[in-house]
């Protein structure tokens, strides 16, 4: 009557994380970097997923001394705007998908 027996409270497993060791959970630059690549994913995703109404802007806000990034990104039918700040290697990880980077030149054209 009774299957596979019960699993005890906290044993379930997290979808789509990779686990970490307790080293890497006390690193604040590997946290920096996870995160990093999560909003650079996050803002490819809602550059593809939008269309021809979706404004986008990039803008250099500093250069010294680091060069810093403005992404703006606006969806009017959505009544939303988000604006996000990259340093240069964020930037350039986000404009080396081919189709991120055809977008922007479209704009500029």
């Amino acid at each position: 009557m009774l299957g596979r027996p019960m699993k005890p409270p906290g044993t379930f497993k997290l979808l789509g994380r990779a686990r970490r060791t307790a080293d890497d959970a006390m690193d604040p630059a590997s946290l920096s970097v996870d995160r990093s690549d999560r909003i650079v994913d996050s803002l490819r995703a809602m550059i593809l997923e939008g269309d021809e109404d979706q404004s986008l802007r990039i803008r250099q806000v500093f250069q010294k001394p680091k060069e810093i990034y403005r992404i703006e990104i606006d969806r009017p039918e959505q009544n939303y705007q988000r604006t996000t700040l990259l340093d240069r290697d964020a930037l350039e990880e986000l404009l080396a998908t081919d189709d991120i980077r055809d977008r922007f030149i479209d704009l500029i054209d």
